[in-house]
């Protein structure tokens, strides 16, 4: 199913105030319902290399599989949609690229990159991500975020050993415990969603919620979310007003209207004419 009339889709990244590069990396593909958000670490460019790896790996091989499969279709060996291990299938092949490239070039030792990959189709969203690159959801007046950070910042939040107040100030809000490209092998949090006309889905570099508080976040969605493109624009301004001490990306995209998918005879007869 074509969704391009579907999602309205806009982005923006930028180096920040303070990185002379960047080495956040986005692509979307808004006929096949895919959007892709990676930000990269590691030496000089080497973060930028795992996170271009990335995002090309899991939009080209998901692309070629859409075009071949329905993502709703059951999966035999989970018995739920297939889209879920389409997804973490294409994350375990690009972690292995990414580990791989890191152990035999010098340049690239100890590269990896943080991950959140959206899938749209038959009015959910599918949601994998890795890191503390973040998805928000805002539905209506109601701003959340979506995904729960991989990070020792999150993991002491949960324990109660710091509050999600003193966490703004904390030191080394920046390391995460779960990335692409620095284990052999790695498993992405993946989670399904149902998802309405008029939402709109925010995909992010920790290089916007480290600069710009939730609360505004939601407030600037609310406001300009008219106008995606100068809603994403206006988000990283802000990033950047505020010090802009790393590279910052976002990802919009607004669910337009319904998009059953297509089942039966003549769903399994367009399958197949793709």
């Amino acid at each position: 199913m074509d969704l391009s009339q579907v999602l309205e889709v806009a982005s923006c990244t930028d180096p920040g105030m303070v990185r002379s590069h960047n080495e956040d990396s986005i692509a979307s593909d808004s006929a096949s319902g895919l959007v892709v958000l990676a930000d990269g670490m590691g030496g000089y460019n080497a973060g930028e290399v795992a996170s271009g790896m990335a995002t090309t790996v899991i939009t080209t091989e998901m692309r070629q599989l859409l075009a071949k499969v329905r993502p709703f279709d059951l999966d035999s060996e989970t018995n739920g949609p297939i889209a879920a291990r389409l997804i973490r299938d294409q994350v375990r092949k690009a972690n292995v690229s990414i580990f791989q490239a890191a152990q035999s070039q010098p340049q690239y030792a100890g590269m990896g990159t943080t991950l959140v990959v959206c899938l749209f189709y038959d009015n959910k969203v599918l949601v994998a991500h890795l890191g503390d690159s973040r998805l928000y959801r805002l539905r209506g007046d109601d701003f959340r975020q979506i995904t729960r950070d991989h990070s020792l910042l999150q993991e002491q939040i949960d324990s109660g050993l710091i509050t999600p107040a003193q966490a703004k100030n904390a030191q080394h809000k920046n390391l995460v415990t779960r990335a692409l490209g620095i284990d052999p092998s790695v498993e992405p949090e993946i989670h399904e969603y149902d998802a309405s006309p008029g939402d709109i889905y925010l995909l992010c570099s920790d290089g916007l919620c480290d600069m710009v508080d939730d609360d505004d976040i939601g407030m600037t969605l609310r406001a300009l979310g008219a106008n995606l493109g100068l809603t994403a624009q206006q988000l990283v301004q802000m990033a950047n007003d505020n010090g802009g001490r790393d590279n910052v990306s976002v990802i919009l995209v607004r669910v337009l209207r319904e998009y059953p998918g297509a089942r039966g005879v003549v769903g399994k007869l367009f399958a197949w004419l793709k």
